[in-house]
Protein backbone atom coordinates (compact mmCIF):
# COMPACT_ATOMS: atom_id res chain seq x y z
CA UNK A 1 0.00 0.00 0.00
CA UNK A 2 1.54 3.17 -1.30
CA UNK A 3 1.35 6.27 1.37
CA UNK A 4 1.03 9.69 0.23
CA UNK A 5 4.12 12.02 1.17
CA UNK A 6 1.71 14.87 1.62
CA UNK A 7 -0.23 12.80 4.33
CA UNK A 8 2.88 11.25 5.46
CA UNK A 9 3.46 13.51 8.65
CA UNK A 10 5.47 13.74 11.70
CA UNK A 11 2.60 12.31 13.54
CA UNK A 12 1.75 9.63 11.23
CA UNK A 13 5.56 8.22 12.16
CA UNK A 14 4.68 8.44 15.52
CA UNK A 15 1.50 6.49 15.40
CA UNK A 16 3.12 3.50 13.51
CA UNK A 17 6.12 3.53 16.25
CA UNK A 18 3.77 3.02 18.88
CA UNK A 19 1.46 0.60 16.40
CA UNK A 20 4.88 -1.68 15.90
CA UNK A 21 5.53 -1.52 19.68
CA UNK A 22 2.14 -2.66 20.43
CA UNK A 23 2.31 -5.81 18.38
CA UNK A 24 6.17 -6.82 19.58
CA UNK A 25 5.16 -6.44 23.13
CA UNK A 26 1.89 -8.80 22.10
CA UNK A 27 3.95 -10.98 20.18
CA UNK A 28 6.23 -11.21 23.37
CA UNK A 29 3.20 -12.12 25.52
CA UNK A 30 1.70 -14.93 23.49
CA UNK A 31 5.40 -16.44 23.40
CA UNK A 32 5.69 -16.18 26.64
CA UNK A 33 2.80 -17.71 27.33
CA UNK A 34 3.09 -20.78 24.91
CA UNK A 35 6.81 -21.43 26.96
CA UNK A 36 4.49 -21.91 29.99
CA UNK A 37 3.61 -20.48 33.55
CA UNK A 38 5.83 -21.55 36.54
CA UNK A 39 4.07 -22.24 39.58
CA UNK A 40 6.46 -20.97 42.33
CA UNK A 41 5.94 -21.38 46.31
CA UNK A 42 8.29 -19.75 48.70
CA UNK A 43 10.10 -20.16 51.52
CA UNK A 44 7.04 -18.99 53.75
CA UNK A 45 4.42 -21.02 51.35
CA UNK A 46 3.15 -18.37 49.75
CA UNK A 47 2.38 -19.07 46.23
CA UNK A 48 3.14 -17.17 42.58
CA UNK A 49 3.75 -17.69 39.60
CA UNK A 50 5.81 -16.31 36.41
CA UNK A 51 7.00 -17.25 33.10
CA UNK A 52 10.87 -17.33 33.88
CA UNK A 53 11.37 -20.81 35.80
CA UNK A 54 13.74 -19.69 38.85
CA UNK A 55 16.37 -21.62 40.19
CA UNK A 56 14.37 -23.31 42.88
CA UNK A 57 12.97 -27.11 42.88
CA UNK A 58 9.24 -26.71 44.00
CA UNK A 59 8.57 -24.87 40.62
CA UNK A 60 7.00 -26.68 38.01
CA UNK A 61 4.93 -25.54 34.56
CA UNK A 62 0.88 -25.13 35.16
CA UNK A 63 -0.58 -27.59 32.38
CA UNK A 64 -4.49 -27.39 31.99
CA UNK A 65 -6.71 -29.90 33.54
CA UNK A 66 -7.51 -32.73 31.39
CA UNK A 67 -10.47 -33.48 33.66
CA UNK A 68 -11.63 -36.96 33.63
CA UNK A 69 -12.94 -39.56 35.49
CA UNK A 70 -10.89 -42.30 34.54
CA UNK A 71 -7.77 -40.78 34.43
CA UNK A 72 -5.94 -43.77 33.68
CA UNK A 73 -8.04 -43.96 30.56
CA UNK A 74 -7.18 -41.67 27.07
CA UNK A 75 -9.88 -38.90 27.66
CA UNK A 76 -12.79 -39.19 25.57
CA UNK A 77 -13.45 -37.01 22.28
CA UNK A 78 -14.99 -33.61 23.22
CA UNK A 79 -18.36 -34.59 21.51
CA UNK A 80 -18.64 -37.79 23.56
CA UNK A 81 -17.60 -36.59 27.10
CA UNK A 82 -20.14 -33.79 26.44
CA UNK A 83 -22.63 -36.45 25.97
CA UNK A 84 -21.46 -38.98 28.40
CA UNK A 85 -21.31 -35.85 31.45
CA UNK A 86 -24.88 -35.06 30.64
CA UNK A 87 -26.65 -38.80 30.07
CA UNK A 88 -24.10 -41.11 31.77
CA UNK A 89 -25.22 -44.64 31.14
CA UNK A 90 -25.40 -47.21 34.02
CA UNK A 91 -25.92 -51.12 33.05
CA UNK A 92 -27.21 -53.24 35.77
CA UNK A 93 -26.63 -56.80 34.83
CA UNK A 94 -25.73 -60.64 36.34
CA UNK A 95 -23.49 -63.09 35.75
CA UNK A 96 -26.38 -65.57 34.85
CA UNK A 97 -28.59 -63.01 32.73
CA UNK A 98 -28.25 -63.70 28.86
CA UNK A 99 -30.05 -60.96 27.23
CA UNK A 100 -27.31 -58.73 29.73
CA UNK A 101 -24.54 -60.15 26.98
CA UNK A 102 -26.57 -58.81 24.67
CA UNK A 103 -27.01 -55.34 25.90
CA UNK A 104 -23.42 -55.30 26.65
CA UNK A 105 -22.29 -55.83 23.33
CA UNK A 106 -24.31 -53.61 21.77
CA UNK A 107 -22.64 -50.82 24.19
CA UNK A 108 -19.40 -52.31 23.41
CA UNK A 109 -20.00 -52.37 20.02
CA UNK A 110 -21.28 -48.73 19.91
CA UNK A 111 -18.29 -47.22 21.64
CA UNK A 112 -20.83 -46.46 24.82
CA UNK A 113 -18.49 -45.06 27.65
CA UNK A 114 -20.92 -46.93 30.86
CA UNK A 115 -20.54 -47.80 34.16
CA UNK A 116 -21.58 -51.64 34.93
CA UNK A 117 -23.15 -53.01 38.36
CA UNK A 118 -23.81 -56.27 39.01
CA UNK A 119 -27.11 -57.93 40.76
CA UNK A 120 -25.24 -61.31 41.78
CA UNK A 121 -27.01 -61.05 45.79
CA UNK A 122 -30.30 -60.58 47.97
CA UNK A 123 -28.63 -57.36 48.70
CA UNK A 124 -28.00 -56.67 45.46
CA UNK A 125 -31.44 -57.55 44.44
CA UNK A 126 -33.14 -55.27 46.70
CA UNK A 127 -31.11 -52.50 46.15
CA UNK A 128 -32.25 -53.26 42.22
CA UNK A 129 -35.65 -53.40 43.48
CA UNK A 130 -36.06 -50.14 45.57
CA UNK A 131 -34.21 -48.41 42.40
CA UNK A 132 -36.09 -49.45 39.69
CA UNK A 133 -39.26 -51.13 41.00
CA UNK A 134 -39.10 -54.21 40.18
CA UNK A 135 -35.98 -56.89 40.06
CA UNK A 136 -36.15 -57.33 36.39
CA UNK A 137 -32.46 -57.30 34.19
CA UNK A 138 -31.15 -55.77 32.23
CA UNK A 139 -32.00 -52.53 33.95
CA UNK A 140 -30.40 -49.77 31.61
CA UNK A 141 -30.40 -45.94 32.78
CA UNK A 142 -29.56 -43.04 30.36
CA UNK A 143 -29.33 -39.98 32.09
CA UNK A 144 -32.54 -39.84 34.43
CA UNK A 145 -34.49 -42.51 32.15
CA UNK A 146 -34.73 -45.91 33.01
CA UNK A 147 -35.27 -48.75 30.67
CA UNK A 148 -36.34 -52.61 31.84
CA UNK A 149 -35.39 -55.44 29.73
CA UNK A 150 -32.99 -55.83 26.50
CA UNK A 151 -34.47 -54.56 23.22
CA UNK A 152 -32.04 -53.64 20.41
CA UNK A 153 -34.61 -51.46 18.90
CA UNK A 154 -35.83 -49.21 22.22
CA UNK A 155 -31.74 -49.09 23.63
CA UNK A 156 -30.62 -47.34 19.98
CA UNK A 157 -33.70 -45.21 20.36
CA UNK A 158 -32.81 -43.67 23.35
CA UNK A 159 -29.29 -43.50 23.09
CA UNK A 160 -29.57 -42.08 19.53
CA UNK A 161 -31.84 -39.62 21.63
CA UNK A 162 -29.21 -38.65 23.94
CA UNK A 163 -26.91 -38.32 21.26
CA UNK A 164 -24.48 -41.02 21.38
CA UNK A 165 -21.93 -41.62 18.19
CA UNK A 166 -23.60 -44.41 15.77
CA UNK A 167 -20.55 -45.96 15.34
CA UNK A 168 -17.66 -45.99 18.11
CA UNK A 169 -15.33 -43.00 18.74
CA UNK A 170 -13.62 -44.16 21.41
CA UNK A 171 -9.26 -44.05 21.72
CA UNK A 172 -7.52 -47.45 21.22
CA UNK A 173 -5.97 -46.78 24.19
CA UNK A 174 -9.81 -46.46 26.23
CA UNK A 175 -9.96 -49.30 29.11
CA UNK A 176 -13.19 -49.83 30.29
CA UNK A 177 -13.68 -49.86 34.28
CA UNK A 178 -14.58 -53.23 35.78
CA UNK A 179 -18.15 -54.07 37.05
CA UNK A 180 -19.06 -53.52 40.61
CA UNK A 181 -21.68 -54.91 43.15
CA UNK A 182 -24.72 -52.71 43.38
CA UNK A 183 -24.18 -53.19 46.90
CA UNK A 184 -20.50 -52.79 48.18
CA UNK A 185 -19.38 -54.82 50.55
CA UNK A 186 -17.97 -53.52 54.10
CA UNK A 187 -15.33 -54.84 56.27
CA UNK A 188 -16.87 -55.74 59.64
CA UNK A 189 -15.50 -53.24 62.63
CA UNK A 190 -12.83 -55.13 64.73
CA UNK A 191 -13.51 -54.08 68.29
CA UNK A 192 -9.53 -53.83 70.61
CA UNK A 193 -8.50 -56.16 73.05
CA UNK A 194 -9.34 -55.91 76.56
CA UNK A 195 -6.75 -53.43 78.05
CA UNK A 196 -5.56 -52.78 74.19
CA UNK A 197 -5.26 -48.93 73.69
CA UNK A 198 -6.91 -46.99 71.10
CA UNK A 199 -3.43 -46.59 69.23
CA UNK A 200 -2.91 -50.47 69.44
CA UNK A 201 -6.24 -51.34 68.56
CA UNK A 202 -5.87 -48.82 65.28
CA UNK A 203 -2.59 -50.60 64.63
CA UNK A 204 -4.01 -53.72 63.64
CA UNK A 205 -4.68 -54.68 60.25
CA UNK A 206 -8.97 -55.61 59.99
CA UNK A 207 -9.83 -58.60 58.00
CA UNK A 208 -10.00 -58.26 54.22
CA UNK A 209 -13.69 -57.73 52.53
CA UNK A 210 -14.83 -61.42 51.72
CA UNK A 211 -15.50 -62.12 48.16
CA UNK A 212 -18.58 -62.67 46.96
CA UNK A 213 -19.46 -65.52 44.80
CA UNK A 214 -22.34 -65.28 42.68
CA UNK A 215 -24.75 -67.98 43.68
CA UNK A 216 -25.35 -70.84 41.50
CA UNK A 217 -29.12 -70.01 41.19
CA UNK A 218 -30.40 -66.67 40.36
CA UNK A 219 -30.86 -63.73 43.35
CA UNK A 220 -34.66 -64.47 44.76
CA UNK A 221 -37.28 -62.39 42.84
CA UNK A 222 -34.90 -61.78 40.11
CA UNK A 223 -35.70 -62.66 36.34
CA UNK A 224 -34.60 -62.28 33.00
Amino acid sequence: MNIPTSTFTPASASYLRCAALGLVAGLVSVSALAQGVYRIVGPDGRVSYSDQPPPATNARPVTAATGSANSANAPLPFELRQVSNRYPVTLYSSSECAPCNSGRNLLNARGIPYAEKTINTNEDAEALKRLSGQASLPFLTIGSQQIKGYSDSEWTQFLDAAGYPKQSALPTAYRRAAPTPLVAVQAPATAAAPGQTTAQSQSVEAPAAPSVTPPVTNPAGIRF
